[in-house]
């Protein structure tokens, strides 16, 4: 008799046959892009703020800032002052901005490949996909 061992080694020592499945991809459900260009977009923004911070800090903890700052007021004269303008409030504010805005495009271009995606297929056929069952 054999033993319980000895018929899983033979189960395993079967070669399992592979299915392959090729598909179209014909339709991209809009709202389901922009959902996720959305989400894209923040987390985009999210780490837009977090580099517009961390290279602030670098450069002020750097003394760049002051190095930049004494040669400007050499060259545009003592009247003039770079540490007001770039302070760590304008600078976030700015990149908070930019955040939005680019929340705001990223989400539009989501939106708008998902609609030309699905104008498109109608001319092309879709996309063929292959999938398998490893």
């Amino acid at each position: 008799m054999s033993s319980v061992a000895e018929k899983l080694a033979n189960k395993s020592s079967k070669r399992t046959s592979t299915k392959q499945v090729r598909l179209k991809l014909v339709y991209i459900d809009f709202w389901s892009a922009v959902k996720l260009s959305f989400l894209l977009a923040v987390a985009l923004a999210i780490v837009t703020i977090v580099v517009f911070f961390l290279i602030y800090t670098v450069l002020d903890q750097t003394k760049i800032f002051d190095q930049v700052n004494s040669l400007f007021t050499e060259v545009a004269g003592a009247g003039q002052d770079l540490t007001a303008i770039f302070n760590l409030g304008r600078v976030m504010g700015f990149a908070v901005v930019v955040a939005i805005l680019n929340l705001v495009v990223v989400t539009a271009l989501g939106a708008l490949c998902a609609a030309l995606y699905n104008l498109s297929v109608k001319i092309t056929g879709g996309l063929l996909v292959g999938f398998t069952n490893n």
